[in-house]
């Protein structure tokens, strides 16, 4: 993606947000992130499984928009965060409630509108044991072809990609992981180079060759696009053949038992730690493949 000057300044203060530094003013900075997971021993160069990382962005978020409502932070994320999470009503999928995202775009509206306040669903999902299950990919496509999508963050043991639609059979990913210079980014600078923040190139991958544990991401503008993601949601669901990769429900509080799976899911991260943190120096090897992706944190 090539990005022309001259920027607009809403442009800059987003770019700001992923900054390279433990800024306030960079909130969602990888120093910040390891801030953030430091009490479930997170370190630099640890590698993430997708639903921890996701739990990460929604403590962001909060720490954010705390920040923001304290007068500490000029700026709060423009958006409601849910993370759907613990086991679903279909089979063990995960469910969106829609209650729950009600409730949570409730909390984010700062007198706005509730059904006009945007939405970023993200679905941490285990689709096997060493590959993807077959019978989950016709699901998985399908799921690229949502409006509301923003694609799917996963990739191979010891790579991460970030896939953003697919072609045929193959999965389209983008590559970020490249050492770079550190960039500056301040509104006070609409000049500054922004080009190591996108990728010029666009990377393929048979999406049955990506690993079983996966996060997809939806993004709903209103309560009506959210109202139409869950519809697609539930059709994508009574055509899976009784293997969903989400379900819909408008209320979890029916079930106890699953009330208390969401519970334990999302307050006691701590207690999931050894299966989200992977850090075997075998893992942590670099890959022979050009393709592959690295993560690399650095202080």
């Amino acid at each position: 993606m090539l990005v022309m000057q001259p920027f607009n300044r809403e442009y800059i203060e987003i770019l700001q947000c992923f900054g390279d530094s433990a800024s306030e003013a960079c909130p969602f900075s990888i120093h910040n992130l390891l801030e953030a997971g430091k009490h479930s021993g997170l370190a630099a160069g640890s590698w993430l499984g997708p639903y921890y990382m996701c739990c990460l962005w929604e403590t962001l978020v909060r720490a954010a928009k705390e920040r923001y409502m304290t007068g500490k932070f000029q700026a709060t994320f423009p958006m409601a965060i849910y993370v759907v999470s613990g086991d679903g009503c279909g089979g063990g999928a995960p469910t969106i409630c829609i209650d729950d995202a009600v409730k949570l775009c409730a909390e984010r509206s700062d007198g706005q509108e509730v059904s006009q306040v945007p939405l970023l669903i993200l679905v941490p999902l285990m689709l096997g044991e060493r590959n993807i299950n077959p019978r989950y990919i016709p699901s998985l496509w399908a799921t690229f072809t949502f409006p509301q999508s923003v694609g799917m963050v996963g990739g191979k043991p010891g790579a991460s990609t970030y896939i953003v639609g697919v072609q045929d059979n193959q999965a389209l990913y983008l590559d970020p992981h490249e050492v770079q210079q550190v960039v500056e980014i301040s509104p006070d600078n609409m000049g500054v180079d922004t080009s190591s923040y996108h990728c010029s190139v666009v990377r393929d991958m048979p999406l049955s060759d990506f690993d079983p544990s996966l996060a997809i991401g939806f993004y709903c503008r209103n309560r009506d696009d959210f109202d139409d993601l869950c519809a697609r949601a539930s059709e994508l669901e009574a055509q899976s053949n009784g293997v969903p990769l989400i379900t819909v429900m408008q209320s979890l509080n029916k079930s106890k038992e699953n009330n208390a799976s969401i519970s334990e899911g999302t307050e006691s991260m701590s207690e999931i730690q050894d299966n989200l943190i992977v850090e075997n120096e075998n893992e942590m090897s670099p890959s022979s493949s050009e393709d592959d992706w690295q993560i690399i944190n650095y202080l």
